[in-house]
């Protein structure tokens, strides 16, 4: 069994084409200003249609983050334990994503993340994780 890839559609094809071209994107509204992610279809605090795209630095920090040591499939269970992280970006939206190369039992709240993107087997669009800032 393989992992689950991308799957692209009208509301998020736009993200991950910019993953496909190593830019992290997010949505901005047009009416209120608020950042979102993961892309919507209208604006999470006004319910706005006027959404923009606006590019991230990539820049961030961990929120909260978990250990995984048990396989949610057979595909995964090489990668435990791993560290599912929801990182706090520069820009002010949280995004969850795989923290890459950190020890799981160093990682701590707050530390500096920055965002790389990382091929999947079977999928032009590669994934966006996280990996430790120096």
């Amino acid at each position: 069994m393989s992992k689950p890839l991308p799957q692209p559609n009208a509301v998020t094809q736009r993200f991950w084409s910019s993953c496909r071209n190593g830019h992290f994107e997010f949505q901005s509204c047009g009416k209120c200003g608020h950042h979102q992610f993961p892309p919507r279809l209208t604006c999470t605090a006004c319910h706005a249609a006027e959404l923009d795209w606006r590019r991230s630095g990539g820049r961030g920090a961990v929120y909260s983050f978990t250990v995984v040591h048990r396989a949610p499939l057979d595909s995964f269970r090489a990668d435990v334990p791993y560290v599912i992280a929801i990182v706090a970006l520069e820009e002010g939206v949280r995004a969850m994503m795989n923290l890459r190369g950190a020890e799981p039992a160093k990682v701590a709240i707050g530390m500096p993340v920055e965002i790389f993107f990382e091929p999947a087997e079977g999928s032009e669009y590669p994934l966006p994780q996280a990996r430790r800032r120096s």
